[in-house]
C-alpha cells in the first residue's frame, strides 16, 4: 500500500520522467494483482487523469499503458475510463491503439458509440484497432478477472 501511495504522489511530480515511472509503477501493481478492486479503481482514476491532462506524450503512453494492464485482472467500469474519450480526437495513433483497446476491454455495449467513429479514421491501423475494440465488447470477459472489481 505505501508502494502504491508513494507511486500516486509521483504522478503530480514536475519532472516527467517521475511521472513516466510513476505510471510505470502502477501498471506493475495492476498486472501483478497486488492491489483490491478499490484500489484499483483508485489507481486507474488517477492514471486516466494523468493520459488525458498530461502534456508528455510518453507519459501519456505510460498511464494508457499501465490501464490497459489492469484489464487483465480486473473488471473495470466504463463510466471510469471514459473520461479518455475526451482526448481522443488529438492523440497520436499509439495513444489511440490504448484508449481503443481499453474502450473495448470494459466489454460495455455503451463504449461501442465512443469506438465507430474511429472505423472510419484514415490511418488503417486505427480502423484496425477500433475493428477489434468493437468486437471485443461482444466477447466474453476471463473468468480469471476479479469479479468485484
Amino acid at each position: 500500500m505505501k508502494h502504491m501511495l508513494s507511486a500516486l504522489e509521483a504522478l503530480t511530480n514536475r519532472d516527467a520522467r517521475e511521472r513516466d515511472v510513476a505510471a510505470a509503477e502502477l501498471g506493475d501493481l495492476l498486472r501483478g494483482t497486488a492491489l483490491d478492486a478499490d484500489s484499483a479503481r483508485l489507481v486507474v482514476g488517477r492514471l486516466v487523469s494523468l493520459a488525458v491532462n498530461d502534456l508528455v506524450t510518453e507519459v501519456r503512453e505510460s498511464a494508457l499503458n499501465s490501464i490497459s494492464e489492469a484489464f487483465d485482472h480486473y473488471n473495470l467500469p466504463l463510466d471510469l475510463v471514459e473520461p479518455l474519450t475526451v482526448a481522443m480526437p488529438t492523440m497520436e495513433r499509439e495513444l489511440l491503439e490504448h484508449t481503443l483497446y481499453i474502450l473495448g476491454a470494459t466489454h460495455a455495449p455503451r463504449a461501442r458509440h465512443l469506438i465507430e467513429p474511429f472505423l472510419d479514421h484514415p490511418d488503417p491501423a486505427v480502423r484496425e484497432d477500433a475493428r477489434i475494440a468493437a468486437a471485443e465488447i461482444t466477447s466474453v470477459p476471463s473468468e480469471s478477472r476479479t469479479r468485484n472489481s
